[in-house]
């Protein structure tokens, strides 16, 4: 039985051992590879199929980790990982204990830079740059590879204009496919369309010239021929070079090429096929982002001022419920969440009703615009804060677990959590009937708990919380959907009547006067939250207490002051003993 190629590859030393006509078998094997695990543990499919070529070339000529190569987000670092020692672990892709799924430079002396969020590889391998120059090496190489959709951010462009400007041996190579994980959009997007197709265009307007670097290409991305020709070329270039490449998404797999929207993290399929693998059919609660995006198109129904804005998340927001029956009113603006925030600002001066949907996580991109464009204003901009709290397996770079804390902090601005379905759509409609303060709702990843969750509206009084459950001993105080948990976590008592359990709902404004009531009735208070601790819904409990001179014990539960990493939510919860379990656990102890 003939050994595979890829079974003698454990570094890229080895990758350059190969002839290059050994190369596209190399490519074959490494995309099988990747389907192969893909298809049972799940990940990120598509990106990573559609630049094993370019993944393999880099490793072959360039002399990393010494030349260092920055993979913009990460998505597309799978063949990286499977040629830069992690083959034999790959499989932990994504798991409790197991490597990242985002190059991390803790991992890997080869992942020289923590990726995931975009747009952040050319400022980076500038950084880099410049410090070798500074250091006196004038011999190491600097790749960044960022793909269509990322290079269209903002800070994709800040660092372009600087990089441009300086004598740094930097190479950007845009990785042209037309997709982020949905569609890429632009003009920039179109400005690409049409270098494609048109020689004359790519020779002389254009764009990436204009800013001072040595333009080549376009070139086919999968031809590893033409692709070693010109990186070998490129190398002996010195100063900001710049490489663009046509990809296909999903290469090789058909249903991937095909579909590459839902085959950018497909879950389970069959390797063989590439059907993606059927779940039981049965009655379960529907994705808090459905529910928001379905809601949002029924509301638009009534209110033609509704408007919805998103940065490059139209599929996983659910906005494209509304993109599909308002057009018109709906806006993916790129990666580009900064520019989304003050968008939403400008339409809220005019009357408009913009719901701004942003992945928690992703909000962070755009703080000063939240402070200085809408809070400080006042502009009455609808923040819609999807993958709040615990994410799950894309690990510490995408968890939502800051924003109780980050956005609590300014002033105006309302700070609401639903506890379920319902509250969220009544919320939802609370928002739209005209508030006087921007609001942000934030909701988990993920089905809901309600199988009935299309009921009347009704309105929210802004700052109330509402008691779930009365008691006699100790009072638990939740925001948002983890009053699961603790619900659960109460009926494994045998002494349930001694526990109150109380939704806040909002953290700002708090609601002082239940407040009041359950400091003044119980002893023993427990906050709990899915946000981190420091600042956050605990942080705003303990402030109350201390302005009003309480001496009440005051336990607080949240995830932990430091960064959490890739797992299943529910062993996260574990970790952050936020947990069924770790509850019950803390109300025992306390009873």
């Amino acid at each position: 039985m003939s050994t595979k190629l890829l079974d003698t590859i454990y570094n890229p030393k080895d990758v350059r051992k190969l002839k290059p006509a050994q190369l596209p078998v190399l490519a074959k094997e490494l995309r099988d590879f990747i389907i192969d695990i893909v298809a049972t543990k799940e990940g990120h499919l598509g990106a990573s199929l559609g630049v094993v070529e370019l993944t393999i070339a880099l490793h072959y000529l360039f002399d990393t980790p010494t030349d260092l190569l920055i993979w913009d987000v990460g998505h597309q670092a799978y063949g990286h990982k499977i040629l830069t020692e992690r083959k034999n672990v790959f499989d932990t892709n994504r798991r409790l204990n197991g490597i990242s799924g985002f190059p991390k430079r803790s991992e890997s002396v080869y992942d020289a830079f923590g990726v995931g969020h975009s747009s952040t590889s050319i400022s980076a391998i500038l950084g880099m740059a410049i410090a070798s120059k500074l250091k006196g090496d004038t011999e190491k190489q600097h790749i960044a590879v960022i793909g269509d959709a990322s290079i269209a951010s903002g800070m994709a462009f800040e660092a372009l204009n600087h990089a441009g400007v300086t004598d740094a041996n930097v190479l950007v190579i845009l990785n042209d496919n037309a997709i982020g994980i949905d569609p890429s959009v632009g003009a920039l997007k179109e400005y690409l369309t049409k270098v494609k197709t048109d020689k004359r265009l790519a020779a002389q307007n254009n764009i990436i010239k204009a800013l001072n670097f040595k333009y080549s290409g376009p070139i086919d991305g999968h031809n590893l021929e033409e692709l070693l020709a010109e990186l070998t070329r490129l190398k002996k270039v010195k100063g900001p070079k710049f490489l663009h490449i046509i990809t296909t998404k999903g290469k090789g797999l058909r249903q991937a090429e095909e579909n590459q929207v839902q085959y950018h993290a497909p879950g389970k399929f069959d390797k063989i096929t590439g059907e993606i693998t059927p779940t039981a059919q049965k009655i379960e609660p529907q994705k808090y982002q459905d529910i928001f995006g379905k809601t949002l198109v029924e509301l638009a129904d009534k209110n033609d001022k509704i408007a919805g804005i998103t940065p490059a998340m139209i599929t996983g927001s659910s906005l494209k419920f509304l993109l599909e029956k308002y057009p018109e009113r709906t806006f993916d603006v790129g990666i580009a969440e900064q520019h989304a925030v003050t968008l939403a600002a400008g339409m809220a001066t005019q009357g408009i009703v913009p719901f701004c949907n942003i992945y928690s996580t992703f909000l962070q991109r755009a703080y000063d615009q939240i402070i200085h464009d809408v809070a400080l204003q006042n502009l009455p901009v609808i923040f819609c804060l999807d993958r709040a709290g615990l994410v799950g397996e894309d690990g510490a770079t995408h968890h939502g677990v800051f924003d109780l804390a980050y956005l609590r902090c300014i002033p105006n601005l309302i700070l609401f959590a639903p506890r379920n379905e319902v509250e969220l759509r009544n919320i939802m409609y609370t928002a739209q009937l005209g508030l006087k303060n921007p609001i942000a709702i934030r909701y988990p990843r993920g089905k809901g708990v309600l199988i009935d969750w299309k009921q009347p509206f009704s309105n929210i009084e802004i700052g109330t919380g509402i008691c779930l459950k009365e008691g006699k001993d100790i009072a638990v105080l939740s925001i948002g959907s983890i009053a699961k948990n603790v619900t659960l976590a109460i009926e494994k008592l045998e002494e349930k009547s001694s526990i109150a359990h109380y939704d806040m709902r909002f953290v700002k404004p708090v609601d002082e006067k239940l407040l009041h009531t359950i400091f003044n009735s119980f002893e023993n208070i427990i906050t709990v939250e899915d946000g981190t601790i420091s600042g956050g819904f605990g942080s705003a409990i303990a402030e109350f207490a201390i302005k009003n001179k309480y001496k009440n014990n005051i336990t607080a539960l949240g995830v932990p002051d430091t960064f959490i990493h890739q797992g299943t939510v529910e062993e996260l919860h574990k970790i952050a003993k936020i947990d069924t379990e770790s509850i019950f656990n803390t109300l025992k102890k306390q009873h």
